[in-house]
């Protein structure tokens, strides 16, 4: 054992000692000013800890302080009893304090009895008791949170277990706290029994044993009580206090100072008004301007040094994010904020900054929103935050659309133009500058405003140039969707999923199926442009199948054709039956001969000269749809799709490939073409 092991215990028997053996008034004397430092000490320490579990040993800090003044409130009423006198403490408590008065010190004392035990106390004790009983609800939860963190990787094995030891101690803390507030509140009632006793046995043995009148044994008695019950109930009401301050600072991150200035005096302003109320409080009430301008100057002036020190404040906290920038930059590992690769970015020259300054008019930051919201709704993809920022090595009037760091598209405005597109008849009294449309290449002029309205009396089609930006973003993202969808991405669209269909997840992801997989066929969908919005109908067929192959690509014709109402009303027109290419029943062998198996798959192998020819055909028969106003679409056999939309996707990207089994029942299908070679 150390000596200061020793220490306490010595520290603990004396105060039982204390109980018993009759101490010499100078002793009672120091042992009572130990008991005022003992209890200012503790109070100053409550104030400045930043969290209770700092003052863990508070609990027990109470037991042991009442122990003491209780044991000294024994030996000063032996000495008060047996002697007539309490030491020079007690005395000066009793005459200088009170000014001999013991009507004033028994009210005096009163009131003390009153705030301890009916303000504070009382509060501390419901504090502590509703505190422990949330924090011992919350421990489930906690927990819980703590696993869940360590799962996925954001904390350690040692800081889990050092998070649960901290949910631990601070359950048993506000259930001591509940415990040991009881101790504040029986020496309140202690207090108050001691010093009714002291004044009553004092009474009697003033009068029978000592032979004093009842109005001397009435004074001396009393003054000495109260100044004993004085002496007792000060240190009581600082470790009442403390105790209510640190069961009620648990949402406190730091020092009862630091929280004061930066809560209670984090609004300057409020003092002016607060001067303003005092001051004309002094004006118009009998009270006068003397009593207080005074203190409507002083919070003026305390106002206005607060928002001194504020500014000084926020320009030193300026500085201080520039010199921690600067660190970063100096630091090693200051580069790996340099490979981090936006998903989109959208760059533009200098022209074209009033796009995005919402002071300048530019509304280009509420069309990126509701693009992302047409993404979703359209194409049931969480499209990525899109980083906008200007680009000094561009032409001014330039921007450019990169994904993932890669330049996908480029375009030109004219901020003070429209874009006017023609309606297949030009008007030569449409006058502008000739361009394309950058979202679909067709051919357009950029117009004056002067000449808005004659271009749209003669059907073109006129559009402002933050439309024109949001519709080329808008077809970049859809064109580009599946280089947007990643693992992470599936992950949060299984996870919204398992939310309501909990049953249907847990069933493929990942007992049958990784995210991985599922990430392989939702960008196959998406890659022909196909709406991935209906999640639930392609998890429920990714269940339905996925124990007879786990192949993306097979898989993914299975959700097409679960998906075939979708797909069906998506080529479907409403002017009449659907205009078709079909390929000729030798067309298919051909393909059906050629496609290939192996460990990693089927894949098609198709002479070269025999892919030109299809290609020729298919060309052919696509621009015979085109110019009759179709969208070309290629109808198929469901066993060579995917083969077929491989073999033509760079040659002819923008002809959509169908199965006959994805073209719902109810639609009219005619032929415009047959592909034969």
């Amino acid at each position: 054992m150390k000596l200061k092991d020793f220490g306490v215990i010595g520290a603990v028997i004396g105060i039982v000692i204390m109980m018993v053996i009759p101490l010499p008034t100078a002793l009672l004397d120091f042992l009572i000013i130990i008991n005022l430092s003992i209890s200012l000490t503790i109070l100053l320490v409550a104030m400045n800890t930043k969290e209770p579990l700092q003052f863990a040993i508070f609990p027990s800090l109470l037991l042991l302080t009442t122990m003491f003044r209780l044991s000294l409130n024994v030996s000063s009423t032996r000495a008060i009893l047996s002697q007539g006198e309490a030491g020079n403490v007690i005395h000066t408590f009793g005459t200088f304090v009170i000014g001999g008065n013991a009507v004033v010190g028994i009210i005096v004392f009163l009131i003390l009895v009153i705030i301890q035990f009916i303000v504070i106390t009382k509060g501390s004790e419901r504090v502590a008791e509703v505190a422990a009983r949330f924090t011992l609800d919350a421990m489930p939860g906690k927990q819980i949170s703590i696993d869940a963190d360590l799962n996925s990787g954001l904390i350690t094995e040692k800081e889990a277990k050092d998070k649960r030891q901290k949910i631990e101690r601070e359950a048993d803390f506000y259930g001591a706290m509940d415990g040991a507030s009881k101790f504040v509140k029986g020496d309140a009632i202690a207090g108050i029994i001691i010093v009714v006793i002291n004044i009553v046995a004092g009474f009697i043995i003033g009068v029978a044993m000592r032979g004093e009148s009842a109005a001397e044994a009435m004074q001396t008695y009393t003054i000495l009580s109260v100044g004993d019950g004085l002496v007792s109930q000060i240190p009581a009401l600082l470790i009442s206090t403390a105790t209510g301050l640190v069961v009620t600072r648990a949402a406190s991150d730091g020092t009862l100072s630091d929280d004061l200035s930066k809560q209670l005096l984090a609004y300057p302003r409020m003092l002016y008004i607060v001067a303003g109320v005092i001051a004309m409080l002094g004006l118009f009430t009998p009270i006068g301007v003397i009593s207080t301008w005074p203190i409507a100057g002083l919070l003026v002036f305390g106002g206005i040094q607060m928002q001194r020190t504020m500014k000084v404040e926020e320009l030193r906290e300026v500085e201080r994010e520039e010199e921690v920038k600067q660190d970063e930059v100096r630091s090693p590992e200051s580069v790996l904020s340099l490979i981090h690769v936006d998903p989109i970015e959208f760059e533009f020259g200098y022209a074209l900054i009033p796009l995005a300054d919402v002071n300048q008019g530019g509304d280009l930051l509420d069309r990126v929103i509701m693009i992302r919201r047409q993404c979703a709704i359209e194409m049931g993809l969480i499209v990525p935050v899109i980083r906008i920022r200007d680009n000094i090595q561009l032409r001014p009037n330039e921007y450019v659309i990169k994904i993932k760091g890669n330049e996908v598209a480029r375009g030109e405005l004219l901020l003070d133009h429209y874009l006017a597109m023609s309606p297949g008849v030009d008007d030569e009294s449409v006058v502008g500058i000739p361009t394309k449309e950058p979202a679909f290449g067709l051919p357009a002029l950029w117009i004056a405003e002067n000449m808005r309205e004659g271009a749209e009396f003669a059907g073109y089609t006129v559009v402002d140039p933050p439309s024109v930006v949001a519709t080329h973003l808008t077809e970049v993202i859809r064109t580009h969707a599946s280089e947007l969808l990643g693992r992470q991405e599936t992950k949060q669209l299984i996870d919204s999923l398992r939310e309501n269909y909990p049953a249907l997840v847990e069933e493929v992801v990942p007992s049958q199926l990784s995210i991985g997989e599922v990430q392989k066929v939702l960008v196959n969908l998406l890659r022909e442009k196909i709406s991935i919005r209906d999640l639930v109908t392609i998890v429920e067929s990714l269940a339905d199948y996925c124990q007879y192959t786990k192949d993306p690509d097979i898989l993914t014709e299975y959700v097409r054709q679960a998906l075939a109402r979708q797909i069906t009303n998506q080529y479907r027109t409403s002017h009449g039956p659907v205009k078709v290419i079909t390929l000729a029943p030798a067309v298919e062998k051909v393909v059906v001969d050629n496609i290939q198996n192996s460990e990693h798959g089927a894949y098609l192998a198709l002479d070269p000269r025999i892919s030109q020819q299809m290609y020729q055909k298919l060309a052919e028969q696509v621009q015979g749809l085109v110019a009759m106003g179709h969208s070309p679409i290629l109808i198929t056999s469901p066993n060579i799709r995917m083969h077929v939309r491989k073999l033509i996707e760079r040659v002819l990207p923008d002809v959509a490939v169908l199965s006959f089994n994805e073209l719902d029942a109810t639609v009219e299908v005619q032929s415009g073409g047959v592909v034969n070679l």
